[in-house]
C-alpha cells in the first residue's frame, strides 16, 4: 500500500474541516449528521473519522483553528479588532452560529466543556498579555483590574457573536466597536489603540 504524504494528510484535513465549518453554519451542531458531513466534503465517514475520533473532536478543531486565528491578532491588535474582523469577513466565522448549542452543552456536558475551554485558553491568554501590555504603556484605563476589562470584551465579543448568529449584523456595529475601543481607553491618554 502506498504511503499518503503529509502534504496530502494537511490537504485532506483542511478539506473537513471547510466543509464541516459549512455545515456547522448551516444546519447548527445537531443538525451536522454524519451523513451531511459526507456530503458536504465530499468524503465518506471512515476518512473523515480517520483525521477526527467524531464529531466533537471535529467541532472542537474548528474552534482550536478560529481560536489560533483570533489569539494571533489579539495578541498583536487586540481583541476589538478580531471583532471587527468578524464583521469584515463574516462567512469564517458563521459557524459559531452554533453558540446556543454550544452554551447547552458547555452547561451539560463536562467532558465537551474541558475541550472547548482548552481552545478557548489560547486567545483568552493572547488578548490578557496584549490589555496588560496596553496598560503597562498607560493606554488603558488603570481605574479597573485587567480581569475586568477581558471579561467586558469577552462580553461584547459573545454578544456580536449572538448578532452574527441572528444576521443581525449592521452597519453601525463598526460604530460600536468604536465605542468599545474608546470605552477601555485611558481618558487623558490618546496614545495608540486600545483593547
Amino acid at each position: 500500500m502506498p504511503k499518503v504524504s503529509e502534504d496530502h494528510l494537511a490537504a485532506r484535513r483542511a478539506q473537513i474541516l471547510d466543509g464541516a465549518r459549512r455545515c456547522f453554519a448551516e444546519y447548527g451542531y445537531e443538525g451536522a449528521t454524519v451523513r451531511r458531513l459526507e456530503e458536504v466534503t465530499g468524503l465518506s465517514r471512515g476518512a473523515i473519522f480517520h483525521h477526527f475520533r467524531d464529531k466533537d473532536a471535529l467541532f472542537l478543531a474548528l474552534a482550536q483553528e478560529d481560536a489560533e486565528r483570533m489569539a494571533e491578532v489579539a495578541a498583536t491588535q487586540g481583541l476589538v479588532q478580531v471583532m471587527r474582523d468578524m464583521l469584515t469577513h463574516p462567512e469564517q466565522f458563521d459557524w459559531l452560529g452554533t453558540r446556543l448549542e454550544i452554551a447547552r452543552r458547555l452547561r451539560n456536558d463536562p467532558e465537551f466543556r474541558r475541550g472547548w475551554t482548552q481552545r478557548s485558553a489560547e486567545l483568552t491568554d493572547a488578548t490578557l498579555a496584549r490589555l496588560e501590555r496596553q496598560k503597562a504603556a498607560g493606554r488603558l484605563r488603570d481605574d479597573l483590574p485587567t480581569d475586568v476589562l477581558l471579561g467586558y470584551l469577552d462580553l461584547v465579543l459573545d454578544g456580536l457573536i449572538a448578532r452574527i448568529a441572528s444576521g443581525h449584523a449592521g452597519e453601525n456595529l463598526s460604530a460600536v466597536l468604536d465605542l468599545v475601543e474608546e470605552s477601555v481607553r485611558r481618558h487623558d491618554s490618546r496614545n495608540g489603540s486600545g483593547a
